[in-house]
Formats: C-alpha cells, sequence, structure tokens
C-alpha cells in the first residue's frame, strides 16, 4: 500500500500538480541500486575525523558558553526595556547553537563522529545527557526508524494513521485555532511525551518507554546501557537541582531551561517536516523495501539554520541512505547524488513555518492507492488523502 487515495480538495490537487515542490514522489522501485548511488560520491565523503568532528563540538560549546556568560553578567544591569528584549533574544540564539549539538550527539548515534565507537558513545552520551536526552536508548530506537523508515507496520515514529483509526474528536481541530493548539502542544510536549510514553511512536502490546530497560522497545543485550542512559539523564538532573539550589529556579529556567524547550521544538519540528509532506509515500509490508523507505523523505531548508544545525535539515535523504556519513561531507554527496536519484530525490524550499502550517492542515491519514495495479505515473496529480475534517494529532503525516 503506497499511500494514496481519494481527496476531497480539488483546488489542492491542482495546485499540486502545479507546484513542483508538491509533485509526487515515484513508489515504483528505483532504477538503482545503493551501491550505485555510492559510487556517484567522493569517496573521501565516508571518512571520519575524529579532530575536526571534535572541532564542531569545541566551537559549538564555545560558542553557547559565551552567549550564556553574556546573558548572566550583563543582561541583569540592562534597564527593563532592554532586558525584556535581550533575554528572547539569548534563548532564540542559545536554543538553535544547543540544537547543534544535538546534531552531533545524533551523529555519535550513527558512528558518524569518529572511527572509534567508543568515543562516539562517550561523546553521544555526555552531550545528550547534558540537554537530558537517554543517548543508547534514543541510538536504539532511532536506528530501528532507519531501518524501517516508510513502513506503516514497522517505523517507530512518524507512522501516519489509516482512514478507520482517526478519532471522532478530531473534527473539532479542524480550524487554524485547533492546528495552532495541535502545533503548539507538539512542539513543546512532543519530544518528553514521545521518550516518556512513547507518544506517537510505533504501537506495542504494552507499554513503552525509552526509559524502561525492561520496555518492549529494546533486546535483552540492550538493557544495560539503557540503565547507563537513565543514570546519565538523572546526573544531569541532580547538577541542575544543585544549580537551583545554588543559583535560584528562575536562573535555571532563563539559562537553561528556556533553550531546552526552543532544542525540543526544533528537534521535533526539523523531523516532522522531514517525514511529513503531501509528495511523500508510506507503504504496507506488500510493497515496503529499505531503499523505497529511505527515499520517503525530503529535505527542507532552513536559511542559515542549516549551517548551525550542521546541515541535517537540508541533507536528510542522503542521511537516510548512508547515516554513518559524517555532516561535513552530506551536502557534498548530496550534490553527487542528485543526478542518480532524479526524481527520487525531492527537496521542498517552502519557507519552514508555511510549510510546517500546510502540513498540518493537509496531511491527515493514508488510504491504499485505488488501483495498485496501474499506478499513476509520477506526473499525474498526487492521490493522498488531505481530508480536512480529520486533522490528525499530534504527527499528522502524509502519504502518496
Amino acid at each position: 500500500m503506497g499511500a494514496g487515495g481519494h481527496t476531497t480538495n480539488p483546488p489542492l490537487q491542482r495546485k499540486m500538480k502545479n507546484d513542483e515542490n508538491l509533485k509526487r514522489v515515484p513508489v515504483t522501485k528505483p532504477p538503482f541500486t545503493l551501491g550505485e548511488v555510492k559510487k556517484a560520491i567522493p569517496p573521501h565523503c565516508f571518512n571520519r575525523s575524529l579532530i575536526r568532528s571534535f572541532s564542531y563540538v569545541i566551537v559549538d560549546l564555545t560558542i553557547a558558553s559565551i552567549v550564556a556568560y553574556i546573558a548572566t553578567n550583563y543582561f541583569f544591569t540592562l534597564p527593563r526595556n532592554l532586558f525584556l528584549l535581550a533575554w528572547p533574544i539569548y534563548w532564540a540564539i542559545q536554543g538553535c547553537i544547543l540544537t547543534g549539538v544535538w546534531v552531533i550527539a545524533h551523529e555519535c548515534g550513527h558512528h558518524a563522529f569518529s572511527n572509534y565507537q567508543w568515543v562516539d558513545d562517550l561523546a553521544g552520551l555526555v552531550l545528550h545527557s547534558c540537554l537530558l536526552v537517554p543517548y543508547f536508548s534514543w541510538k536504539y530506537s532511532h536506528r530501528r526508524h532507519h531501518s524501517n523508515t516508510g513502513s506503516l507496520e514497522r517505523d517507530e515514529v512518524f507512522v501516519p494513521k489509516k482512514k478507520p483509526q482517526i478519532g471522532w474528536y478530531f473534527k473539532y481541530l479542524d480550524n487554524p485555532l485547533g492546528r495552532f493548539l495541535t502545533l503548539t502542544i507538539t512542539l513543546t510536549l512532543g519530544w518528553p511525551l514521545y521518550l516518556a510514553f512513547n507518544v506517537s511512536g510505533r504501537p506495542y502490546d504494552r507499554f513503552a518507554s525509552h526509559y524502561d530497560p525492561y520496555g518492549p522497545i529494546y533486546s535483552d543485550r540492550e538493557r544495560l546501557q539503557i540503565y547507563i542512559s537513565d543514570a546519565g539523564v538523572l546526573a544531569v538532573s541532580y547538577g541542575l537541582y544543585r544549580l537551583i539550589s545554588a543559583q535560584g529556579l528562575n536562573w535555571v529556567i532563563c539559562v537553561y531551561g528556556i533553550p531546552l524547550l526552543v532544542v525540543n521544538g526544533f528537534l521535533v519540528l526539523i523531523t516532522y517536516l522531514q517525514h511529513t509532506h503531501p509528495a511523500l509515500p508510506h507503504y504496507d509490508s506488500t510493497e515496503w523495501d529499505w531503499m523505497r523507505g529511505a527515499l520517503s523523505t525530503v529535505d527542507r531548508d532552513y536559511g542559515i539554520l542549516n549551517k548551525v544545525f550542521h546541515n541535517i535539515t537540508d541533507t536528510h535523504v542522503v542521511h537516510h541512505m548512508f547515516s554513518t556519513m559524517p555532516h561535513y561531507h552530506a551536502m557534498e554527496a548530496t550534490k553527487a547524488v542528485k543526478p542518480i536519484l532524479g526524481e527520487y530525490y525531492h527537496f521542498d524550499g517552502t519557507p519552514i513555518f508555511k510549510a510546517m502550517w500546510r502540513e498540518a492542515k493537509e496531511c491527515i491519514y493514508v488510504e491504499p492507492d485505488e488501483d495498485l495495479q496501474h499506478p499513476p505515473p509520477p506526473s499525474a496529480p498526487p492521490r493522498h488523502i488531505v481530508n480536512h475534517h480529520l486533522p490528525h494529532l499530534p504527527h499528522p503525516t502524509p502519504q502518496r
């Protein structure tokens, strides 16, 4: 079942036919192999440099430290009007910088940081724990996401609902206020709810949590590392408790807490938009294969933040094909594979907040194509579901 079905919004379908950003991604088996794609990439792009990787960590942490130093030593001396203006600017800048740190820790989980697994795990554990992320717990579930991307049955996150699964209450959110509230909850609480309660994650037959070593997400050989992840988060939490005792709750919230909310919001937004698009397919077990799943992602443009986020935003397609490739080679690799991928590569340059609103409004649920034996050509109007009366909470996810 590639995604698809009918549409209840003919104007949108006409728009999709004319908008290159919304052109449906082909769902037929690609005419190229992973090996052929890899040959198109310069060999040095797969080289991991420990020194270069650590240089990005040092730069990010140095900038974050300078920004925090300025905030904690000078903001309190400003006049009230400037004081109230300075803190939101700090939160935005610090949140973006720390999102870049999060991305580097994510690379450690993919063994894209260095040639030494223990170095990657140690660096990832420290960096992710400082951002209250259980490193090994997320590493293992995220690895399964990469192994099953685009699968309606086995993908770990961003799995769209089928039409019969849409609850009656969703129709009450089909309005601008409802979508705004849905997106606000998703961007602020989505990440901690996913970690703690597997909200929006793959359904399991019993309670699943990234903090539970004996939960269904993990195998027996992974349980020790889950304990280590929990210990890392607890250690940082205790450090924050001591910091609150020394500096006060308001100080910690302003300096650390709100920037962390910005990090969590960007994390959800980035990953949501990488896997949520009106042109992207999902597949059931009769059609899914790893290559088509890896190609069911989209690169986005965040402007200057592409560099701040170490290009996780605009090189996600190649990342899903070669996840051990370091981020500092991903742009060159993306440029190299575009001629090979052709229509199977998807980039959408729609402004981010406009795209976020569009996806929340249009990407609701999935149904099978009406004619699996004779699928329409890639240039045909997409037949994914865009039912405006059944918005999907908290992660509206598209399908062809």
